[in-house]
């Protein structure tokens, strides 16, 4: 039974699950763990463990990307993107419990979202995804009247087709290389290969590496010039996002989001997806290792081939927390990972701040200057700082201020945001 879909108004559409906190939390930190990457090195850092003209990769960047491929990659942002269609779901439910049009609720809660994410990538980084989630939030929406089985079912063919197409169009380079390397190769096909090579060529990376390093004014240029990529990120990351975000309101109906099934049953999704899922990820960094991390395969390996592994992954990681989140449950430092994740948005817009302050020209400039593994002090600091600030913060307001804001924008008047408790 679903319990959310057959839920009486005002039982458990009212619930503050801690389990959807904590997971939120979980993915927050998480994910910075990814991100750390495109703050402080070129953007093909991502997917190869030293860039072309930095050196050669150490044992410790091999294995710190090794690492972080094999536990975060995709699988944090797969997280966020569950939760946030479980909250779409949860949020118009509640709107319409409470007289409310839950569309109209809903589209101007994507509509300031949106704005946010403008403002982020333009005027703070361009890793940014909550214009992603905006838009494939306004279609998720329409779903939300669908059966569970109907979403589930959506979703994986979906899937299945933008793991399809995404490995089809990629997969040109490997003809563009075999093209210009075949025998008697035309010039216009080796012309093509080295244009499309340039871009991961050392040249490359320090024109990037001396971009930001430059001041505010260098960078904020080239953010405007590269107006497309929010766009283009919709089309690249679409066909994942929004099976996700429909997998996200399935599993809050069924209560596999909100710790309500039996160990048992999350102990079998770690056996039938979560180990499976990274036995597929350690195949795939094995050949990429045996490769001597190609760019065209390592390309190729990271941003397609890794995408059915990646979706069993995600949701294998969900039956973990939830078992974790469960012996947790007798206090400790469960509520500072829920409040973390209540203040997600602040954590996730603030770390972005924190991040090219330290890392581009405009602040400290240690872009390209911080090893690979390094890099993971920052973050775990980073961590233990919205672990710190969150809960006292929630103690004694109702939201964390960005998610006041948006909140605030979103309804159109200000929001109470001192707790009664806390007014005295």
């Amino acid at each position: 039974m679903d319990r959310l879909e057959n839920a009486p108004r005002g039982s458990a559409l009212d619930t503050r699950w801690i389990e959807l906190d904590a997971l939120r939390g979980f993915a927050v930190m998480g994910i910075l763990a990814m991100n750390i990457i495109a703050f402080a090195l070129p953007e093909d850092a991502y997917f190869l463990p030293r860039v072309p003209g930095t050196g050669p990769a150490t044992a410790a960047d091999v294995g710190s990307w090794i690492a972080a491929f094999l536990l975060f990659d995709g699988k944090m942002r797969g997280l966020f993107s569950l939760l946030f269609g479980a909250s779409l779901y949860l949020v118009a439910e509640r709107a319409e419990a409470a007289g409310q049009s839950a569309a109209r609720v809903h589209y101007s809660r994507m509509f300031w979202l949106g704005l946010f994410g403008a403002v982020h990538f333009f005027l703070i980084w361009w890793g940014d995804i909550l214009f992603l989630y905006a838009v494939i939030g306004c279609f998720a929406f329409l779903m939300r009247g669908a059966a569970t089985r109907t979403l589930i079912v959506t979703a994986l063919v979906v899937y299945a087709a933008g793991f399809a197409i995404l490995c089809l169009s990629l997969g040109t380079m490997f003809s563009i290389q075999a093209a210009a390397q075949a025998p008697g190769a035309s010039p216009a096909s080796v012309e093509r290969f080295a244009a499309m090579m340039e871009g991961f060529s050392a040249a490359a990376q320090a024109e990037e590496i001396a971009l930001f390093r430059s001041g505010y004014g260098a960078i904020l240029d080239f953010r405007l010039s590269q107006w497309w990529r929010p766009l283009n990120l919709l089309f690249q990351a679409g066909t994942e996002t929004f099976p996700l975000m429909l997998l996200g309101m399935a599993g809050l109906r069924s209560g596999f989001m909100t710790g309500t099934w039996d160990r048992r049953r999350y102990r079998q999704l770690l056996w039938a997806l979560l180990l499976p899922g990274m036995l597929i990820y350690a195949v795939l960094a094995a050949l990429d290792w045996s490769r001597g991390f190609d760019p065209i395969f390592s390309l190729n390996l990271v941003v397609a081939w890794s995408l059915p592994a990646r979706l069993m992954t995600t949701i294998g990681y969900v039956a973990l927390f939830m078992l974790i989140i469960r012996t947790m449950r007798s206090g400790g430092v469960l509520p500072w990972i829920a409040a973390t994740g209540r203040a997600a948005f602040t954590n996730y817009l603030g770390t972005s701040i924190v991040m090219t302050t330290l890392f581009y020209g405009y602040g400290f400039g240690l872009f390209a200057q911080v090893p690979r593994a390094t890099l993971y002090g920052i973050v775990a600091a980073m961590c233990g700082v919205m672990l710190l600030w969150s809960k006292p913060w929630l103690d004694r307001y109702r939201y964390g201020p960005l998610e006041w804001l948006w909140r605030s924008l979103a309804r159109g008047r200000p929001q109470p945001m001192r707790k009664a408790s806390a007014v005295r």
